[in-house]
């Protein structure tokens, strides 16, 4: 039975306010439970837990053993399992073969092959943006001027889908659910450029233009704008109309194959070169296979990527699937060449699979078991992630004792400073303080990281709140205060805690 309700209850201590959190009561316990006990969140669910990584005790616990979706927390356990298989310093290089070798006449009597080895980083503005060109100039370089054959976009280095288990269909089309596979550029992403023309709505342009989308133009009237390419499409539907005070605006979508996309700006490097290319773009996807790449081709050039840390460093600030779920899949490359995925009867059939498998080992040998932890994709933007908040301050925990641990955490947002934190607790002790990952989905809201509280201690903590339906006004807008300012409430009184 449950215990009687006492006569008289006693009051709670007052609700601390998500935009002035600064005023918790002084109980760590209260303060926490006072603020999730709003009415607004009676049908949410919280998770949280927070330990000391000096004394290993338990400041505070609410559902901390129960399952919940991770969202972009996820890429915590990513992040570790890269740094923890492949290295800091490990690269991955995209490569320019040919079947033939240049002639004396300028010649190559053959095909070009751009190899992916699943580099997230490539054509990115502060890494490679000059990347085609080097391949051009590479060619350029060995006298060619003319190829006789095609120029063939190799995808096949990772085995199994361009997107994670669990993604739904429409993030597919957005910028945020890119295609993961091991060769893309520019992240795979477009920018869709749609604007007034006088008193007419709207043009439509690509930019790139050669980025193998095509626009229907269907636009006019009096609906929002709406842009829509069905899955597996490479066709843009436009229709709408922008609203009558905005003259342009410019919307970032998925590319419909980015191994398509990068050989066609390769195609236009050679020209700008003077390289003649007589055949076509083909693309290879798994499950093909590119049989011209094992039977006697030259490597041209490779471009390597930054080292790992450094990919790191912009998969967490930012927040990217693309990168994190590339990095799993990197994983599962170098697992599958062991050849042994120990709590499977048949082995993974994809790179993904067998980074998941790595990751499963990890977790056992950190003591976290798979009712604790399970994943499907390597982002968070898998509906199908479960964990609960007391494995991730686990492998928190296990994270601050491993040699990379300040490149790790120096990776993560900082509150107030900088990646997916940068506008968030500014002004409070939580800002410059707080090391964590954000999580955003629908109904999903999370924050997990490392936090110094008052009186020097330093403490890793989860925060999870799933099953959230944000309050609403009439005309359906959201009101305040945001699902992302509860977390921050709740990460400002950890930072306070033990102040005198």
């Amino acid at each position: 039975m449950p215990p009687s309700r006492p006569a008289i209850e006693q009051p709670l201590p007052a609700v601390p306010s998500a935009a002035s959190p600064r005023n918790a009561p002084s109980s760590l316990a209260a303060s926490i439970g006072a603020y999730i006990a709003q009415p607004r969140f009676a049908h949410a669910q919280w998770g949280i837990d927070v330990v000391s990584l000096d004394s290993g005790a338990t400041l505070y616990r609410r559902n901390a053993d129960t399952l919940f979706l991770p969202a972009s927390n996820a890429k915590l356990y990513t992040a570790a399992l890269a740094l923890q298989t492949l290295g800091a310093d490990a690269r991955f290089s995209t490569t320019l073969y040919a079947t033939a070798a240049p002639r004396a006449n300028g010649t190559l009597a053959g095909d070009l092959i751009l190899y992916g080895g699943g580099d997230p980083s490539l054509g990115a503005a502060d890494v490679s943006p000059d990347w085609a060109d080097r391949f051009a100039a590479a060619l350029a370089d060995r006298g060619v001027r003319r190829v006789r054959g095609n120029l063939i976009a190799d995808d096949t280095y990772f085995a199994g889908p361009l997107f994670g288990d669990g993604w739904e269909a429409l993030d597919l089309q957005a910028g945020y659910g890119a295609q993961s596979g091991a060769l893309g550029v520019q992240d795979n992403v477009v920018h869709v450029k749609v604007a007034r023309e006088g008193a007419r709505c709207c043009t439509v342009a690509i930019d790139p233009a050669r980025s193998g989308m095509r626009v229907v133009n269907l636009t006019g009237g009096t609906v929002p704008l709406s842009l829509y390419r069905p899955p597996g499409s490479n066709v843009l539907y436009a229709s709408g109309s922008l609203r009558t005070n905005v003259p342009r605006e410019t919307y970032a979508l998925s590319v419909p194959d980015g191994a398509l996309f990068a050989a066609n700006l390769l195609r236009e490097a050679l020209a700008r070169r003077g390289i003649r290319l007589d055949g076509k773009v083909r693309v290879v996807h798994w499950p093909e296979t590119n049989h011209a790449l094992t039977h006697h081709a030259v490597a041209i050039a490779s471009v390597p990527s930054p080292p790992l840390s450094q990919l790191l460093v912009h998969t967490l600030k930012h927040s990217d699937n693309r990168y994190a779920q590339m990095l799993l899949q990197q994983i599962g490359v170098r697992t599958a060449a062991a050849g042994v995925c120990a709590d499977r009867a048949e082995p993974p059939q994809t790179s993904a699979g067998w980074g998941l498998c790595a990751m499963r080992a990890l977790l056992r040998s950190i003591g976290i078991d798979n009712g604790e932890a399970t994943f499907n994709d390597g982002s968070g933007l898998s509906r199908e992630d479960l964990v609960t908040p007391a494995a991730t301050v686990k492998l928190l925990a296990w994270i601050s004792r491993q040699p990379f641990a300040n490149g790790l955490r120096n990776a993560l947002p900082v509150a107030g400073i900088d990646g997916t934190l940068e506008y968030r607790m500014r002004g409070s002790a939580a800002a410059g303080n707080v090391q964590a990952k954000t999580g955003t989905l629908t109904h999903v809201y999370t924050l997990s990281g490392f936090v110094t509280d008052a009186a020097g201690e330093p403490l890793a903590f989860s925060l999870l709140l799933n099953r959230y339906v944000r309050p609403t006004d009439d005309l359906g807008r959201s009101v305040q205060p945001s699902p992302q300012s509860d977390v921050n409430a709740i990460a400002t009184m950890l930072a306070e805690y033990g102040a005198l």
